[in-house]
């Protein structure tokens, strides 16, 4: 325990960590104060040391392959908890700031994404039975940022929430024409082709997602107003009065950030303007977390704002409106999180030991990340016409105080 003790003394600060060792002695770090106390056990002497030269993969590879569990009571939300609110303490370790440096030498190769892998990476989370995310998404199986009116809001109240908030912020009337970047499965097309009354094309590379889409579609009677085509965003072509992508951008990699908004710049009609929302990070540019890019997102980043509106002023976009959602996900993820827990013995049975225990580490990490670290929602309004977009942002509350006495999804 020599070397991990080394990193966990100068590591953890708040609350406290109690560690099993394989060898059967007891390790107590931290002062106790501040946080919670958390007691997990090693089940073989290689960990000690992997765990110390790449903590944020091998704690959670170890969990997921049985080789660290929790006692007392313990879970591996508590862990994630104390890393997060000592995560400073971590980054400044000598060992792990050098790995840092690597990761950062590695990013433009980690979030390699052309035609073709692009499509394969995300296909490898997407790609799931529908039934296991509709056992803890909402029934619209809506998988981004809620929009919470409240915090006590339910999830079903803020996604509808969001939903009429993106179309406010479009301004649709009927009969224009809409193209998706990124349509998961398909509940905001529903809603804009359904209470709308505008057609929409809808893009996806995800296979499993665009049959569930058109599934839905048909069910909610609007699948005569809804093009579905599985395509990647760059493939797409046309004119349209309006472009919105929600939870795409995060897919896209820095290498291709150009792409994707010199896409957006093609696609508008005259006068027409795009929506974009996207998760961001408040901190300067870094990289993607070695268990989110090996197991959940391949290919993906959060991008800092510095790197978007780098993007947007090259391609020349206006950047006519920016929101910033600093806790809205953080109170989605909770959500997900607390769901997935009610319905885990169902997703054991679908899917197996080991991936029930991958999305738990990942649903914690993430749900910790925005309230911890450095992450956020942002919602863009994009236009090649500086009047594209209404100059007063008054109409977006009127439209959605509006929309707030029709039916939802």
């Amino acid at each position: 325990m020599r070397l991990l003790s080394h990193l966990l003394k100068r590591f953890i600060d708040k609350g406290r960590l109690v560690v099993l060792a394989a060898d059967g002695t007891r390790h107590i770090y931290g002062s106790g104060t501040d946080g919670p106390t958390v007691t997990m056990r090693f089940h073989d002497e290689k960990l000690e040391r992997e765990l110390f030269f790449n903590p944020e993969l091998v704690s959670a590879e170890a969990y997921m392959d049985g080789r660290l569990t929790f006692e007392d009571g313990s879970t591996v939300y508590d862990l994630l908890y104390l890393f997060s609110i000592n995560r400073r303490g971590l980054a400044a370790h000598p060992v792990q700031q050098a790995l840092r440096r690597g990761w950062r030498a590695l990013k433009r190769w980690h979030q390699s994404n052309p035609l073709g892998k692009a499509a394969k990476n995300a296909q490898s989370h997407y790609d799931h039975p529908p039934d296991f995310y509709a056992l803890w998404l909402d029934p619209g199986m809506i998988y981004s940022c809620a929009y919470f009116p409240t915090p006590d809001a339910t999830l079903e109240e803020a996604q509808l929430a969001k939903l009429r908030h993106i179309a406010a912020k479009l301004k649709l009337e009927p009969g224009m024409r809409v193209a998706e970047i990124g349509s998961g499965w398909g509940a905001l097309a529903i809603h804009l082709a359904k209470e709308c009354g505008v057609h929409v094309t809808a893009i996806n590379v995800a296979t499993e997602q665009l049959a569930e889409s058109k599934k839905r579609a048909e069910a909610a009677g609007v699948l005569d107003r809804i093009t579905f085509f599985e395509r990647d965003y760059r493939e797409l072509t046309g004119s349209f009065d309006r472009v919105v992508s929600v939870g795409m951008m995060e897919h896209v990699g820095v290498n291709h950030f150009d792409e994707y908004f010199g896409t957006v710049k093609r696609l508008l009609a005259p006068k027409g303007f795009a929506m974009i929302h996207a998760i961001g990070r408040m901190s300067p540019p870094g990289t993607t977390g070695p268990f989110i890019r090996k197991y959940i997102f391949p290919g993906g980043y959060v991008p800092a704002l510095s790197e978007v509106f780098t993007s947007t002023e090259r391609v020349g976009l206006w950047v006519a409106d920016c929101e910033i959602l600093r806790l809205h996900y953080y109170w989605t993820i909770r959500q997900w999180r607390l769901r997935f827990e009610a319905t885990r013995e169902e997703t054991v049975a679908m899917m197996g030991e080991r991936f029930a225990r991958m999305w738990e580490f990942y649903l914690a990490a993430v749900e910790l990340g925005f309230l911890h670290g450095s992450n956020m929602v942002f919602q863009l309004l994009l236009a090649n016409e500086r009047d594209a977009v209404p100059v007063i942002r008054d109409y977006i509350v009127d439209e959605e105080r509006a929309m707030a006495g029709v039916g939802g999804v």
